[in-house]
């Protein structure tokens, strides 16, 4: 029988370690997103991926708030996160900065996420939109690549926490898969 691990044996990081280590070219933007939730748990999975930084846009709460909290289970200390009001306005600053930006939509010509390559080393932001109107249409026609995650069931979307965790875990994976090939 396998024995379940304690916590104390997991051998994570504690925050100061979290900040100090090497985070993934990988940066979270939150597009109006209203479940206090939904904004713990991409924080959550941040933390664990060890993103670089997240971005709280429009009516997205920010932390401190109990219900990020209760969800974020201490994450919203060790992720780096800002707020800015524009989204768009984030997009066109992060392009500025070489950041490739990528909306996470159902779009002409989206690209399917596990068809996406990545390119070693490039900074990628992942814009995820509201729990009803998705990634508004101006943000989607300014990123420089849409990426759709696949669905054959009979439901048209993913919950946007889970969304994140998707696309996070596969482009993960893909960073991973890269550092693996180099000599």
């Amino acid at each position: 029988m396998k024995r379940k691990l304690e916590n104390s044996e997991l051998a994570r990081l504690d925050v100061e370690g979290f900040k100090n280590v090497e985070k993934n070219p990988i940066i979270l933007i939150l597009d109006n997103i209203r479940s206090l939730n939904n904004i713990g748990s991409v924080f959550r999975t941040a933390d664990a991926f060890l993103i670089k930084k997240i971005y709280l846009c429009g009516i997205t709460a920010s932390p401190p708030h109990k219900d990020i909290r209760r969800t974020a289970l201490g994450a919203t200390e060790s992720v780096d996160w800002e707020y800015k009001q524009s989204t768009l306005e984030l997009v066109k600053e992060l392009q500025a900065d070489n950041a490739k930006v990528i909306a996470i939509e159902q779009a002409e010509d989206a690209i399917m996420l596990h068809d996406f390559d990545i390119v070693s080393d490039q900074i990628m932001a992942f814009v995820f939109g509201n729990e009803v109107k998705g990634v508004s249409q101006e943000v989607v026609s300014a990123c420089d690549i849409v990426l759709e995650i696949p669905q054959f069931g009979t439901k048209h979307s993913l919950n946007i926490s889970v969304s994140a965790g998707v696309v996070v875990w596969d482009i993960w994976s893909k960073i991973n898969a890269l550092k693996t090939k180099k000599p």
